[in-house]
């Protein structure tokens, strides 16, 4: 069992990786004195595969349960969606001392978390993230949000979790597409602060391709996988990486709970990925393919302003193609109209865009004097 641990305003709380998690969760609930009635907010694609066992596991251990099903989708961080789940909590008569659990990616962690946040100004919340992306982002670090039209998570308040249980044998019920797109917060985590992790998913990328050239030469194989198709057949080795990266945010929260300090750096990426996810409409693009574009252009800014080389550039972008994300913007955007985004980003301050730039692998800095037009020049070029 591995277990870490965020150190919160409120006291510190669990976060527990590896594979087959949820089987603890009664034990963990019960450790942590939750004993009120169990609300479970879940991922409607997820009723039979995992909402409803879960039901039925925590019923047998005694523990009252409610379930709502949330619509599938980036279109559910709304305010009308945030007020469906007020009237199902409210008029199912939720007390204080209930629980909230979160299942699902990060759309249903960021909107149910918010929910527990302020409905009768906060009742407990357990995040069961089932996605990569929220398991190594959203589920941990206590921000929930709902998302407004002019911008992404732009309502929403810091509330912990008591308990964030990441079980990653849900991860293969994951599509291609959706296991692709978690990675992109997993190699942004070797990025900004872990260089072992980054070099690790470099040679279980490399050693992929080396077997499937020889596959290939052997006439064994058709077509190639992608880092993360692989992955999904090693659960040990994919619940270290994950682990790995969990940990990364774990450090980070706890040393800047609300985003005064080190904690914008988890934001590497983001400016240009929101951007892109506003202005293509919520639910185009998955936000993990949308990072890894932010990524690659705020890679290409920093080696446009010397503060790293291409090789570094370079180097990023194979590792985001190996794991199946692409790093071209979508065919046909109005790239003006995400630059004009990117300043309602959250990291604005006084008027200017808080750049989170590479300058090595493992190191990032926070600047706020890069030029808007080389940005606009630099948005303009890439592909």
């Amino acid at each position: 069992m591995s277990i870490l641990t965020v150190t919160a305003s409120t006291g510190s709380y669990p976060v527990l990786v590896e594979h087959n998690a949820l089987a603890q969760l009664p034990q963990w609930l019960a450790a942590l004195k939750l004993r009120g009635t169990l609300w479970l907010a879940y991922d409607a694609a997820l009723e039979a595969l995992y909402a409803q066992p879960l039901r039925d596991m925590l019923g047998a251990e005694g523990y009252s349960v409610k379930t709502y099903a949330i619509p599938s989708g980036e279109q559910s961080k709304s305010q009308q969606q945030l007020w469906q789940l007020y009237d199902w909590l409210i008029g199912g008569g939720v007390e204080r001392r209930d629980t909230l659990l979160a299942l699902g990616g990060g759309v249903v962690g960021d909107l149910a978390g918010y929910a527990a946040a302020s409905v009768l100004r906060g009742i407990g919340l357990v995040q069961l993230p089932t996605t990569l992306l929220s398991m190594v982002d959203a589920a941990v670090g206590g921000k929930t949000a709902i998302n407004h039209p002019l911008g992404k998570n732009l309502i929403g308040a810091f509330y912990p979790p008591r308990l964030v249980v990441a079980d990653t044998a849900t991860l293969a019920s994951l599509s291609p597409r959706e296991r692709c797109a978690g990675w992109a917060e997993v190699i942004k985590h070797g990025v900004i602060r872990d260089v072992a992790l980054f070099d690790d998913l470099e040679r279980y990328a490399a050693g992929g391709r080396r077997q499937e050239a020889e596959s290939r030469s052997n006439s064994t194989l058709v077509g190639e996988q992608h880092a993360s198709d692989r992955l999904s057949a090693d659960s040990e080795q994919l619940a270290d990486l994950v682990r790995r990266a969990v940990k990364v945010k774990v450090d980070v929260v706890s040393a800047d709970e609300h985003e005064q300090g080190e904690r914008i750096t988890l934001n590497y990426g983001h400016t240009i990925g929101h951007a892109i996810e506003t202005v293509a409409g919520y639910g185009i693009l998955l936000h993990g393919e949308a990072v890894a574009i932010g990524l690659h252009a705020a890679a290409s800014i920093a080696a446009r302003v010397g503060l790293c080389d291409t090789t570094l550039v370079m180097r990023q972008q194979r590792l985001l193609h190996a794991y199946g994300l692409e790093t071209q913007f979508p065919v046909g955007i109005d790239r003006d109209a995400i630059l004009y985004a990117t300043l309602r980003d959250k990291k604005v301050q006084n008027a200017r865009i808080r750049w989170v730039l590479p300058t090595a692998i493992g190191r990032v800095v926070v600047r706020d004097d890069i030029a808007p037009a080389l940005v606009r020049a630099v948005v303009l070029e890439l592909p």
